[in-house]
């Protein structure tokens, strides 16, 4: 296939190299999904101390003597078919922990460690490889914030930039004084550029300087330029309203294939989906004469798990069942595992992750619930989706734009593909299980939202063709 550009995606996480939510998959899953349209790109990340060993034998293509410390190299090699440039600073990643923490909690020079990140993807993208130059940075999130920023301070060698906001609530606070520390020129210091209340956002930096804004979906885009959702930086979205734009993530419809389950099943064919269902519930001692619905999530108030024990009461009594996965705030668990001893049977809780257990669930359950405050996209949704497990959804940001909900219309025009609801309170999230409940109860219609669910496109393909439509645009 004739390569059409090159494009430098910076991100601190990726798939499978390291993971701590869904900008992983993102990151991860772009690259395969753009070769198919022809765009050859690249993912720099930090060597963080988990992946040394891999990286071992690299070659090094990128030396950097000064990096906030110590010196830094890139390495390059094959993930998985994927192309992949670590940057390898010791002094800055190798650490035990997470990406961003470490025992004793956030590393207290997270500003330093993704300005280092920023400006190697800067350099790079700037003078490029000895046999590689990009033609667009593809930066994600506060943590490559910076790197739009220094081709705009420090010179773009021709080079566009694209900021992608996965999640406008982390935005990469630092304090004034950092201003030089950063490398960022003085007179930037103010409201319209790098001024964040009294401080610095590298989210921000990024925000005013790249040359295109995307969100992981067309509705979280829109509500990014209002107060309830824009957390502080509204205004600067607003100010860069003709640049922003909202491109739906996508799922690895090859990982998440309903055919490949044990037992696997289609919307043709869902004797295994049935099957699956009664292993779910021996796996979990329940016995749920309706629709057994599931929650896989981290477990805070912008997911609505507050909302849970208000409602999942009523639920119960009216047949359904719950199982829930996931970690999060100590309160929040508690709740859960106090639902699971009130209704022994009926609700079940596991704290925690399991990647196998959440593909079980998804081909056992027949509902996935997702009543989040805000969902920049979301992957659930589109995972029930695929599985025939019918969302049952918040009206927030990719929520809204992946569910049909069912209505008359939308019943009426054989096109409904879950259930949703608004506002975010107990009352409407119990009006949706009730209509749940309702659905349920009615099999040929219950089987028809089914097929629809799983017709629905949640693969990469439209999105990569409008990853490459923009890259094509800006680089014209």
């Amino acid at each position: 296939m004739v390569v059409r550009g090159r494009v430098l995606s910076v991100a601190s996480e990726c798939v499978p190299l390291v993971k701590t939510g869904g900008l992983a998959d993102v990151v991860g899953a772009l690259p395969a999904a753009l070769a198919a349209v022809g765009w050859d790109m690249r993912v720099l990340l930090p060597c963080y101390q988990g992946l040394r060993a891999q990286s071992a034998g690299w070659p090094v293509v990128w030396e950097e003597a000064d990096l906030w410390g110590g010196p830094g190299r890139v390495l390059a090699g094959d993930v998985a078919g994927m192309q992949v440039l670590l940057l390898d600073a010791p002094h800055l990643y190798d650490r035990d922990g997470g990406p961003y923490s470490g025992p004793r909690g956030d590393h207290p020079d997270n500003a330093v460690r993704f300005a280092a990140l920023s400006w190697i993807a800067a350099r790079i993208a700037r003078e490029g490889l000895e046999s590689w130059k990009p033609d667009v940075l593809h930066a994600h999130d506060w943590q490559a914030g910076l790197a739009p920023a220094y081709l705009a301070y420090h010179g773009s060698g021709g080079v566009k930039s694209v900021l992608t906001i996965h999640n406008i609530a982390f935005q990469g606070w630092a304090a004034a004084h950092m201003l030089g520390v950063l490398r960022l020129p003085g007179h930037a210091y103010h409201p319209e550029a790098l001024e964040y209340y009294g401080g610095i956002s590298t989210l921000k930096a990024g925000l005013v300087t790249a040359n295109w804004i995307t969100t992981v979906s067309p509705s979280y885009a829109a509500e990014l330029m209002r107060p309830a959702f824009g957390m502080g930086l509204e205004g600067v979205i607003a100010a860069r309203g003709p640049v922003v734009s909202g491109i739906l993530n996508g799922v690895d419809t090859s990982v998440w294939d309903p055919g490949a389950e044990d037992p696997p099943f289609s919307a043709k064919a869902l004797a295994g989906k049935a099957t699956a269902r009664a292993h779910l519930c021996e796996e979990f001692g329940l016995e749920v004469p309706g629709p057994l619905a599931i929650v896989v999530s981290r477990l805070t108030d912008q997911k609505g798990i507050d909302l849970l024990p208000a409602v999942i009461p009523d639920f119960v009594l009216g047949g359904g069942g719950l199982i829930v996965l996931g970690s999060g705030d100590p309160g929040m668990e508690g709740a859960m595992r106090a639902l699971a001893a009130r209704f022994p049977g009926r609700v079940a809780v596991r704290i925690g992750y399991d990647e196998g257990l959440s593909h079980r669930l998804f081909a056992g359950a027949d509902a996935v619930l997702v009543p989040s405050r805000f969902e920049p996209c979301g992957l659930t949704q589109m995972y029930g989706l695929r599985y025939g497990t019918l969302p049952v959804v918040s009206l927030v940001g990719g929520l809204a734009d992946t569910v049909i909900g069912a209505s008359p219309a939308t019943i009426a025009a054989g096109v409904a593909t879950g259930v949703t609801f608004h506002p975010v309170d107990a009352l409407a999230f119990g009006q949706a299980l009730t209509q749940l409940l309702t659905l349920h109860g009615q099999p040929k219609l219950w089987a028809k939202l089914r097929a629809n669910a799983m017709a629905h496109p949640v693969g990469w393909e439209t999105s990569a063709a409008a990853y490459a439509a923009l890259y094509e645009r800006l680089t014209a």
